[in-house]
Formats: C-alpha cells, structure tokens, sequence
C-alpha cells in the first residue's frame, strides 16, 4: 500500500512524492510502514524488476505454433501436453493443470515453479538473471539444470522438450496455495 502525498504545480509536474509505503504484515496482521528515506535501507530482495512484471506475458499467441511437451510428473508419472511457442512454461502448465505452483503468479518473486530441464536445453537458454538466480537458491531440490518455469519462454526448437517437476517445493506465502490462470 503505498500513501502517496502529491501536489500539482500549473505545469502539471508532481511536486511530492511517495511519503509513507506499507512493506510487511507480520503474523498477526500488523502493518509496518516506513518513511521514504526508512524505505531505502530495506533489503533489495523486496523489490523485483524482471522482464516479466505483470501476470503472463501479455503477448497475443492465438495463431502461434504449438510444440510438445513432455512432463515427468512429482512422483515419476510421464504425460505429454502442447505448448505455445511464446508462453512461459508456467502458463503451458497453468493451461493444462499441470502441478507446477507459480505462487507469485509468474512475476520470479518465489521458487514453487522451479522446474528440472534436460541439459542440452538448460544450455541453450539465456543465463539466468540475478533475481532467477536469488529466487533458485531458495527452491526444494535444486539441480545444475534448475531453472524457473515462469522465467523460460517456450520456443519452435524445445519442440519434444522434457521437463522434471521436483519432488516438492517451497512456498513461504502459503504452503498449498495454487493460482489459477486468469
């Protein structure tokens, strides 16, 4: 929740800023806010700028092509789904049910869409940014070839691509909250 006190010169420039910002509830509903300058000196892990700032990517896939993909589910279990070259592979997974997390909604502010990739395809990705990388410190059972489902956007080549669900996650939101796709 941000307070903002603002005043509007003649020239339509903004005179003030954001006074106060509610950053935390504690357990028990609490609400911490802070002064701008008190605001400064939290922990940049609170704040999150990624290619991916708003919930799915916003982009238009209707006449897109579609690959294959492969999932090797929680417990073992294999099953194919489609995927939209363009969409992320927590959006294919949201589509299809599939139990892949993604608390945050697709934003890389958690690790529950923390999902296994084969090598070759691990390899052929971009780095991870340091957000991802902050993020995957934090998921359950990490492996060289983690990456986050939200962060990877499915493209023609990964045509066939398997993907491992690891064997639980993370959640410090709400242990067992599953988003639905909007």
């Amino acid at each position: 929740m941000l307070q903002l006190v603002a005043n509007i010169s003649s020239t339509g420039m903004l005179q003030s800023a954001v006074r106060h910002v509610t950053v935390a509830r504690n357990s028990i509903g609490f609400r911490k806010t802070c002064s701008l300058p008190a605001l400064i000196q939290i922990p940049r892990i609170l704040f999150h700028a990624t290619a991916r700032v708003a919930h799915g990517s916003g982009k238009d896939l209707k006449n897109a092509p579609r690959i294959n993909l492969h999932w090797i589910g929680k417990k073992g279990e294999e099953f194919t789904t489609d995927g939209i070259v363009g969409e992320s592979i927590l959006e294919a997974a949201h589509r299809h049910e599939v139990e892949l997390e993604g608390a945050c909604e697709g934003v890389c502010a958690c690790s529950t869409c923390h999902v296994i990739l084969e090598e070759p395809v691990f390899e052929s990705l971009e780095d991870p940014s340091e957000e991802e990388e902050d993020m995957l410190d934090q998921a359950f059972g990490l492996t060289p070839t983690s990456r986050l489902g939200c962060q990877v956007e499915l493209s023609q080549d990964m045509d066939g691509l398997k993907i491992k669900l690891p064997s639980a996650t993370r959640n410090f939101y709400i242990d067992g909250h599953v988003p639905k796709p909007h």
